[in-house]
């Protein structure tokens, strides 16, 4: 039997990867075909490729560190994403106005989505190649094979159908990618042609990607004209149902003793749950069925509060007003930068500067809290900031 291109590649692999990814590979090859994949895009897709084995680092080795929900909120909702965003909305108005038309969904909040995703596009060039990347997971991944092996295949469909060249398709480990981050299967379910040009092209057509937002949240569950709903005053002991799934009129939440967080009467909403993104002792928020669609693309409660948030701030709302529970506040993407600069100056050695925090940079920052008798926690902070002033 000949050996196709992609086991040709494995040569210079160990025996047993080898053995594993081709055999794999082959048997992917198998039932792409069978689902009506043609061997020469297969064999083009995957001539020379190998798998990523720090691809299986970074699935197998999580990082330790969480991200609490204010410094998410902080990275992601901070000045210079409001005012990029806003360049945004006014550089796009035309075509975002046509979404709105079409999909029923707040140009704000796609945009929003477009922001926490790929920072406006200007995330969209870089990343993994996907055919690579998902047959690496989806042969050698110690979880989710099966999940990966159909994300793998979406992705040979959406090059067998021609939207995109395969060179085009770079993303997350994960098979993310695009403007917006679909993933291969969504994009097959809900990524439209907006631009008319034949072709659903979340790469390099803005029209595409946007239009394909909305209707994934409108698919979703979105409600045309309804807010994602608004930061609320709990009262001190409060004992009534909390959480997102737990949705009541603003009649009942209003008989409670619930206010906005300025203390005025509830305006109206549809049935909304009581968010307590940190608990009791944090802001608390009513949340919509179009904060349960912001959820629905990450399912993360802290990505749909930074989307709903983000929303608000692109349209002049205010931020989020109540104290997170944390007397060391959360640091915006030009405060990391800076953290970063500061930690150069000392002596270490954290790679470039650009607000990332990778390994190096925690690191570093445990380095200097266990110099200042700071519990080592690795995390960009207020208290380490201020202190390498």
């Amino acid at each position: 039997m000949r050996l196709t291109a992609p086991l040709l590649a494995l040569l210079t692999l160990s025996s047993a990867a080898r053995a594993d990814f081709g055999s794999c590979v082959s048997s992917l090859r198998s039932a792409a075909i069978a689902q009506g994949i043609s061997a020469s895009t297969f064999d083009r897709t995957m001539s020379g490729v190998e798998p990523d084995m720090k691809i299986l680092e970074l699935m197998n080795n999580q990082p330790e560190f969480k991200t609490p929900v204010w410094d998410y909120l902080a990275t992601l909702v901070d000045d210079q994403k409001v005012a990029e965003g806003r360049a945004m909305l006014s550089r796009h108005a035309s075509t975002l106005a046509r979404i709105e038309q079409a999909y029923g969904v707040d140009r704000h909040a796609v945009v929003a989505v477009w922001g926490v995703e790929s920072d406006f596009g200007a995330l969209v060039k870089g990343g993994r190649f996907l055919p690579q990347a998902l047959s690496t997971v989806a042969c050698l991944g110690s979880r989710r094979r099966d999940f990966f092996k159909g994300e793998f295949m979406a992705t040979m469909k959406i090059i067998e159908r021609g939207d995109l060249e395969p060179e085009k398709l770079r993303g997350s480990w994960a098979g993310a990618f695009g403007h917006t981050q679909f993933m291969p299967t969504t994009y097959l379910r809900l990524a439209v042609d907006f631009d008319g040009d034949g072709r659903r092209d979340l790469v390099d057509s803005i029209p595409d990607a946007l239009a394909s937002t909305a209707n994934y949240l409108k698919k979703s569950g979105w409600i045309t004209g309804a807010r994602w709903g608004y930061e609320v005053s709990i009262p001190d002991g409060y004992s009534g149902p909390s959480g997102r799934g737990a949705k009541q009129s603003i009649g009942f939440w209003s008989a409670k003793g619930i206010t906005k967080v300025d203390g005025s009467a509830l305006s109206e909403l549809p049935n909304a749950g009581l968010l307590l993104p940190a608990g009791r002792n944090g802001p608390a928020f009513l949340v919509t069925k179009n904060f349960d669609a912001a959820y629905a693309y990450n399912a993360a409660e802290s990505y749909a509060l930074a989307i709903s948030v983000l929303s608000d701030r692109l349209r002049g709302r205010p931020g989020v007003q109540g104290d997170w529970p944390t007397d060391d506040r959360g640091l915006s993407r030009a405060e990391r930068k800076e953290l970063q600069e500061r930690l150069i100056r000392r002596g270490y050695d954290v790679g470039k500067p650009d607000g990332a925090i990778g390994a190096m940079t925690r690191a570093a920052i445990k380095d200097v809290e266990a110099k200042l008798g700071l519990p080592q926690t690795g995390r960009p902070g207020g208290k380490v900031f201020d202190a390498l002033k």
